[in-house]
């Protein structure tokens, strides 16, 4: 099997967790607020050290080895990051959305119901994940990609119930709410296709594709997750969360990468 097919199996993988977070939902189960906020810290704690074991730090030694010079490695990894959170900053802006927390943003978007508008939410946010799962993969490192692949999964699982929970309080069904945050993980493979695929095509875009996957998900992190995470008043819970994600995926990415 080649690498672009890996990572594109991979990333649909990861992005199906999103529907088996939210199954309690489908049969009745509720999530306390607490609770949930710590999930999603979790989450949150997974993506961070992902960026920097998983995407940064690569992206920077193999920037050092096409070069021969640490100065120009840390320059691409700055410029890459910027650009991703750039990216996501701009689809941010420009493509009108809902979430359920912060509200609308973007441009006006009339004729688009809200549902549209909050499934365009959670495809910006998950299409840097999908990103970072290929482009482990399309590096040739199989054990990074497994790694991240593992790491995105586990954390797409808390983002998919709060999903469906938070459609529940709009008076969805249950199984549409399941179905709904099922579906909000399917973008992630897409991503995870190109992303496999764009490196491949010429390794010198390896570390510029790695750092900029880095900086998409720091985006997510610090403008939807961490904020999410701490406007119910349990932001110990958070912390905690976003500190056993954190080591956890350090653990798995230096011990089994």
């Amino acid at each position: 099997m080649d690498i672009v097919t890996m990572g594109f199996l991979a990333s649909l993988a990861a992005g199906l967790f999103t529907g088996v977070g939210a199954l309690p939902v489908l049969f009745g189960k509720t999530v306390p607020r607490w609770l949930n906020d710590t999930l999603l810290g979790f989450a949150a704690g997974v993506m961070l050290a992902a960026s920097f074991f998983s995407l940064i730090i690569p992206g920077v030694d193999i920037a050092k080895e096409q070069y021969g010079y640490a100065a120009v490695a840390a320059g691409i990894a700055v410029v890459g990051v910027v650009l991703g959170v750039a990216f996501v900053a701009g689809l941010n802006r420009w493509i009108p959305h809902e979430h359920f927390q912060l509200g609308h943003q973007g441009p006006e978007a009339k004729g688009l119901g809200k549902i549209w508008l909050f499934i365009f939410a959670i495809t910006i946010h998950n299409l840097p994940e999908g990103l970072a799962v290929g482009v482990g993969f399309g590096s040739g490192d199989i054990a990074k990609g497994v790694t991240l692949a593992t790491g995105i999964g586990l954390q797409n699982a808390p983002e998919g119930l709060a999903v469906a929970v938070a459609l529940l309080s709009y008076n969805y069904s249950r199984l549409y709410a399941v179905t709904v945050a099922a579906l909000t993980g399917l973008v992630e493979p897409v991503a995870g296709l190109a992303g496999a695929y764009a490196v491949t095509v010429s390794q010198l875009l390896l570390p510029w594709a790695l750092t900029f996957a880095a900086g998409a998900m720091l985006y997510v992190i610090s403008h939807e997750i961490i904020p999410e995470t701490h406007s119910h008043g349990f932001e110990n819970e958070a912390t905690l969360g976003l500190t056993i994600g954190l080591v956890m995926m350090m653990f798995l990415d230096v011990a089994f990468a």
